[in-house]
């Protein structure tokens, strides 16, 4: 498995590559694995290692996101071995779609899952796109404005889990991070509340920070000020109580930036940084070396912060560093640059590499997943800080 040719679609792949096994992509210097599920989409994968050394992915599969058949699914990398697991199937409220999942390991060793349940449409998209076009149907298929956030816990590594709790029940909350545990013993939890902007799409949300002095047994909600369609927050403690929050936009211009002082209570107004976002999911992280990683598709579509824009390139896959807090990115490099078509024209045989997320390990290496393939499955990516200023 150690000399395959490149390739970037997975039913090529196949022939090559068992299922979830690891290999090393020699052209771009990094060792690769595919999680597929059997089903049609795979989206917004996050990951945690554990305290055994372990990783865990956890993403949302089904015929279409917003259907009652997305649900969560989780596999496992165990320590010193080389293939992911089969899937596992976590969640099973056939009356919503369940996306989003987000995993954390507690100090305890308590596994957190935490993941978003929306009503449906009570149909396919197919059969939705069909009642707009007859005019007896009208607004968005997904239902994002009555998402509530649930988790499940597991006290044995992910290998068993406990009943289905609903942690934020007010309408519309959406999350994508995991928990940032601070340094005076506080959990961080950033999220969103989706809401319709014009009657289809959602560009009206507004971010908020959840904050529990008792690991997670309540919550008190600070809000981020004028933080309309700026969301996804990824929030980096700085030094003790100093925080900043990289956020996606709706606007599809640029990833947006806020900071606190004070543990998370206050927040500035999100301001433009000078990178490209593509109104899709974004993931920074501080590094060992105290730098910063933030991974993106680097695609500005938009320059007027007031609009919410849905264009449809989502790639490359990058990673971005930064030595400086995030003032600036000197180093970035691609994660996966898709079917690199050129034209506009051509423009749709692109397909779309998107919602990457990334963590590092203890032993330094970097983790990353993202939707690979406009969804066909899961991509897992493993490199290193020094590989990314090549």
């Amino acid at each position: 498995m150690s000399d395959l040719q490149p390739h970037s679609d997975i039913v090529n792949l196949a022939d090559f590559i068992e299922t979830g096994r690891l290999y090393r992509h020699h052209e771009l210097e990094q060792v690769e694995a595919y999680l597929p599920t059997g089903c049609r989409s795979n989206h917004a994968s996050s990951l945690v290692e554990l305290d055994n050394g372990d990783l865990l992915c956890a993403w949302f599969a089904g015929s279409d996101e917003g259907t009652s058949d997305i649900k969560i699914y989780v596999s496992r990398l165990s320590k010193g071995v080389s293939v992911w697991s089969e899937p596992v199937r976590l969640s099973e409220d056939y009356t919503r779609s369940e996306q989003n999942p987000v995993l954390f390991q507690a100090s305890d060793g308590m596994l957190w899952l935490l993941y978003t349940a929306q009503e449906t449409r009570g149909c396919s998209l197919q059969e939705w796109k069909r009642l707009l076009a007859e005019g007896k149907a009208e607004g968005s298929f997904g239902r994002q404005e009555t998402s509530e956030i649930r988790c499940r816990l597991s006290a044995d590594r992910g290998l068993t889990w406990g009943p289905i709790q609903t942690v934020f029940s007010n309408p519309g909350a959406f999350c994508r991070q995991s928990i940032v545990v601070l340094s005076n013993g506080d959990w961080l939890f950033s999220m969103w509340y989706s809401t319709i902007s014009d009657g289809t799409h959602y560009g009206g949300d507004v971010s908020v920070m959840q904050i529990s002095r008792d690991q997670g047994q309540s919550w008190e909600e600070y809000p981020v000020p004028n933080s309309r369609g700026r969301v996804h927050a990824s929030v980096i403690e700085l030094e003790p109580g100093k925080l900043i929050a990289f956020f996606r936009s709706r606007s599809a211009d640029l990833i947006y930036v806020s900071r606190s002082a004070d543990y998370g209570r206050n927040w500035t107004s999100p301001e433009r940084t000078g990178l490209p976002n593509n109104n899709s999911s974004i993931r920074a992280i501080r590094l060992q070396s105290g730098n910063i990683a933030l991974i993106h598709n680097p695609v500005q579509a938009n320059d007027d912060p007031s609009l919410t824009v849905w264009p449809y390139d989502r790639c490359p896959v990058t990673i971005a560093l930064s030595e400086d807090n995030g003032v600036s990115w000197p180093y970035m490099r691609h994660i996966a640059t898709g079917e690199n078509f050129c034209g506009e024209h051509n423009r749709s045989s692109n397909r779309r590499y998107e919602y990457p997320y990334v963590i590092q390990g203890r032993d330094g290496l970097l983790h990353v997943t993202y939707s690979h393939a406009s969804r066909k499955c899961i991509k897992y990516a493993r490199v290193t800080e020094d590989w990314i200023k090549g």
